[in-house]
């Protein structure tokens, strides 16, 4: 997204720069939880007031993954407790939430909790929050009180170009809608082959199963991406046995009540691996890599008015 205004904000003294820009200051790379922290979220709100917004938008949502990147370690519930039900539901793309609760999100993000999203008012103003304790917020208006308070509390408010975590424009994003046409597929599949899968991902990182025995179209998230898979196999110890020994993935399986769960799996497990399907009377392993993510359909359930506005990467 686009804004004439762009503001670095972090806690590092320019003046500890070296010719390249990077930081050789002494300031810790994580929050604490205190002055600094609020200091920061101070300056989301005084910002959001300069440019006269009270409602922001959550974009790109996601959850801690395989990987964590950040340099505390994630927390239960991501940082959503109290924010959030813990299903995430209202935790999706598009949601739209006070100034408040987004400040509480930019808490979590600084706090290095699990979860992660852009904070945007198309065209007017956005909150991306990076590593190490970097804020970018943009703005349609120059905001001069809001970079003077934030200045005053002990922070830095410089200017630049654009936030290195705007969204790529050049990223391919999937574009096939979870229309009338895709569930014909799907009830097809259905037909040829009994049952699929059905991925539903509303958070990036959190999927939802579902297994698919006849046309009817389960009850799905705002703006979630969709992906078929085979039907879950009922020889569990051969899905178990067959395991790559470099897999990396999801495990699905279906617990005795019929209830359908997956987690992060990878093949350095066996031992938990072999105790959590020990009571599954089915089980699927989709792997992750590149090579090997082949779902039989993919799509992406539109808004109300037949338009995908989700940035799901292929």
């Amino acid at each position: 997204m686009s804004t004439s205004y762009v503001y670095r904000i972090t806690k590092y003294d320019p003046a500890d720069r070296d010719d390249r820009g990077t930081y050789r200051g002494s300031e810790d790379v994580s929050s604490d939880h205190g002055p600094v922290e609020a200091a920061y979220l101070a300056a989301v709100t005084a910002f959001a007031e300069d440019t006269g917004v009270t409602q922001l938008h959550i974009r790109d949502p996601e959850v801690t993954g395989f990987v964590h990147f950040g340099v505390e370690p994630p927390v239960d519930g991501h940082g959503l407790h109290g924010l959030f039900p813990s299903d995430l539901t209202g935790y999706h793309d598009g949601a739209q939430i006070t100034v408040d609760v987004g400040r509480e999100l930019v808490r979590a993000m600084l706090r290095d909790n699990g979860a992660w999203c852009r904070l945007e008012v198309e065209d007017r103003f956005f909150v991306h929050i990076g590593y190490d304790q970097y804020m970018y917020i943009g703005s349609d208006r120059p905001c001069g009180h809001a970079v003077a308070l934030t200045n005053a509390n002990g922070l830095f408010a410089e200017q630049v170009d654009g936030s290195p975590y705007d969204p790529d424009d050049d990223e391919p994003h999937e574009s096939r809608p979870a229309d009338a046409t895709f569930w014909t597929e799907v009830a097809a599949l259905v037909a040829q082959r009994g049952a699929v899968l059905l991925e539903e991902q509303v958070v990036g990182n959190h999927s939802r199963w579902h297994r698919l025995t006849g046309d009817a179209v389960p009850d799905l998230g705002p703006r979630a991406l969709l992906n078929v898979w085979p039907d879950l196999s009922t020889d569990v110890a051969e899905v178990l046995r067959t395991m790559p020994p470099d897999f990396t993935g999801w495990a699905v399986l279906e617990q005795p009540d019929g209830r359908i769960h997956g987690f992060h799996a990878d093949s350095e497990d066996r031992a938990g691996l072999a105790e959590a399907f020990a009571d599954a009377r089915a089980a699927i392993l989709l792997s992750l890599t590149t090579d090997d993510h082949n779902p039989l359909l993919v799509a992406v359930r539109p808004d109300d008015d037949g338009i995908i506005r989700a940035r799901w990467p292929i």
